[in-house]
């Protein structure tokens, strides 16, 4: 329920829309008044806010997780890197929460009471891990602040000046932060949220028509015109000297000096200024660093722009080698987010291999604006974990440590979205997370494989259970020493339809020994016949171990027999030396169709996928020799 209540310095009306709010700045006067039961204390006037490109206002409305809110009441703070805001909300469930507001990020917070100790503002590092409330955080940003100005309602008192101490934590799904301030110190827990699924109205209209006034001034140096768009941008780099300016500053000083005549300079390949379309949203390039790395004494460079989008969001492109990526600061690092490296970092549902780290990331070059006082000499530890098309990298010093995610695009995406002045050069070699052209020719390559394999052995087993292997003649016969020389002549059979092989087989019971035998296919009608000799032979037995030689049955095949009545001569021949008895059964089949094209048809079907993967492993190999885990091939190579 709303309490009314008087300024005692203007007249106007003040309402506290919360029970819980203690404090208000007047919107007419701006004086600073302190609730007591209603009767208000005017204890001075509250120092003005700095302007700035926030979307947000007094009076803005959103929903969050279905509750409509309000935002009541806002702080102003001043850190090391330029400015952030904390908007006061008031829910229509009576609960009270913050909005934070820096540098395009939004987070959601709210006052969780803590019965554990909380480590000491001093006893924290970047990257350290503990539990607190039964999760797990890392140590993500250490600040000491102070308030620039407030207004609207808050829960407690504040002025220029006020000192903030402040630990940003992150989970794999939650942010909290420990504030300092007091004693003992306060835990606000919530998490990332995204300004367009908070459902806002009455946002600025100023920056919603892009009206924002541009500071204008001078560098320091060369006295070339200069411009910061708002607040957010604390840091201006002179494109003609090289000069980086501290806009936040009123003198304008100076972050870093003009560079000298013999200091490299680098064109940026989107001009400062371009516009363009990125995934449908507008972007507009406003700054442009280049960084720079040295691994066992070589120099590698790659360039970053930085884009101003709409609701005061921002991104980054990245350029190395002419190979491209869209950068976005992940609001929801890994949970695998400490201060130590290691093989693989898990993240919604990707895991990433680490594939290179570069220890002292140096800023060498800087032009444009930017939300934070970059400087050249700026030295920072990126470590990067890939999986094509995608690129974690996580940067960290001694305050910050964030994670970002990229997105491989090709170079022609970003010449149609910015239409720079001069054509993309071509990309060289492979980049860490370039997408492999092979990897969709090999899958598709795969899948074929799969089809016509599966096919093929459709198609030989319908041919081997359905075609042929039909028994035409099964006879048995005894070969003694006295019938041995008289001919034999088996039943007659048929053979029908096209020209086909028949395969004779002959099981016997030769033992120790051996017996001849010559075969006569005859066609019944017309005489033709086809002969064919074979010698069957099975010898075993011990020495220093069993052992055994030949084998008691054989097979012979004749090739495209006509249709036909056929029948078989046998002549045998038993070994003179040991003339014993030999019994044999003799079958006659026409044979279903063979294995041997269907092993060569897989054999060629298998060459396609074996190709493709070889050239898939060759542009992994590629890859993987420019990361710290090269193959041994590529370094005797170099």
């Amino acid at each position: 329920m709303a309490l009314n209540a008087t300024c005692p310095s203007c007249g106007a009306p003040v309402v506290f829309r919360s029970a819980s709010s203690v404090f208000a700045v007047c919107e007419y006067c701006s004086s600073t008044l302190v609730r007591h039961d209603l009767a208000l204390e005017d204890i001075g006037k509250m120092a003005a806010l700095v302007e700035d490109r926030s979307p947000l206002q007094l009076g803005v409305e959103g929903h969050y997780r279905g509750v409509h809110f309000a935002l009541i009441g806002r702080i102003q703070l001043k850190y090391s890197q330029g400015y952030w805001n904390e908007w006061h909300l008031l829910f229509d469930d009576a609960r009270t929460g913050w909005l934070s507001e820096a540098g395009g990020e939004y987070v959601l917070t709210f006052a969780e009471p803590v019965m554990e100790p909380i480590p000491a503002y001093d006893d924290l590092q970047i990257g350290q891990r503990f539990v607190l409330s039964s999760q797990v955080w890392t140590v993500s940003n250490l600040e000491r602040a102070e308030c620039v100005a407030g207004e609207g309602e808050l829960p407690f008192k504040v002025g220029a000046g006020y000192p903030l101490l402040a630990a940003d934590l992150r989970s794999a799904s939650h942010f909290a932060t420990l504030d300092y301030s007091e004693t003992p110190p306060l835990l606000f827990l919530g998490e990332a949220a995204d300004i367009r699924q908070l459902q806002l109205s009455g946002l600025r209209a100023e920056l919603q028509d892009k009206t924002v006034a541009a500071q204008v001034f001078r560098c320091p140096s060369c006295a070339a015109p200069l411009q910061a768009r708002s607040a957010d941008i604390v840091a201006v780099a002179c494109a003609s000297c090289g000069a980086v300016v501290d806009t936040a500053d009123a003198n304008h000083r100076l972050l870093s000096q003009a560079l000298k005549h013999n200091d490299e300079t680098w064109d940026p390949r989107l001009p400062l200024g371009s516009t363009g379309l990125l995934d449908g949203q507008p972007f507009e390039v406003i700054g442009f660093l280049v960084k720079r790395s040295k691994v066992d004494g070589f120099a590698y460079d790659w360039r970053e722009y930085l884009l101003a989008g709409e609701l005061g969001t921002y991104r980054w492109l990245t350029e190395y080698d002419n190979h491209w990526n869209v950068v976005e600061v992940l609001t929801q690092p890994p949970a695998s987010a400490g201060a130590q490296e290691i093989a693989e970092v898990r993240w919604s549902g990707e895991s990433f291999r680490h594939f290179a780290s570069a220890p002292n990331a140096e800023v060498v070059y800087v032009a444009g604006e930017f939300t934070w006082r970059v400087q050249r000499g700026e030295r920072n530890r990126v470590v990067d974990y890939v999986a094509p098309p995608l690129l974690l990298s996580r940067e960290s010093n001694a305050s910050e440590l964030s994670w970002s995610l990229g997105s491989y695009v090709e170079p022609a995406v970003i010449a149609a979205a910015f239409r720079p002045p001069k054509a993309l050069p071509d990309p060289l070699g492979v980049y860490a997370n370039q997408p492999n052209p092979w990897q969709e020719t090999h899958r598709r390559v795969c899948r074929l494989f799969w089809k016509l394999a599966l096919l093929a052995v459709v198609l030989q087993a319908w041919f081997w259970l359905f075609s042929g292997g039909q028994p035409l003649l099964r006879e048995a016969f005894e070969f003694t020493p006295q019938s041995v020389a008289e001919a034999r002549q088996t039943g007659e059979f048929t053979v029908s339809g096209k020209p086909r092989k028949l395969a004779v087989r002959n099981l016997t019971s030769v033992d120790n020994s051996w017996l001849g035998l010559e075969l006569l296919l005859v066609n019944k009608a017309t005489g033709e016949a086809w002969p064919a000799a074979r010698e069957i032979a099975y010898y075993h037995g011990y020495d220093d171990g069993y052992w055994w030689e030949g084998n008691n049955e054989d097979e012979v095949v004749f090739l495209n027999v006509p249709p036909g009545t056929y029948y078989l001569t046998v002549d045998a021949e038993l070994p003179a030396e040991r003339p014993a008895p030999v019994r044999t059964l003799l079958e006659v089949t026409a044979p279903g169709v063979g294995w041997s094209n269907f092993i060569i048809v897989m054999i060629v079907l298998v060459i396609f996928p074996i190709l493709t993967r070889m050239r898939h492993a060759a542009f992994e190999v590629q890859r993987w020799a420019e990361s710290d885990h090269a193959p041994e091939s590529s370094e005797d190579d170099d």
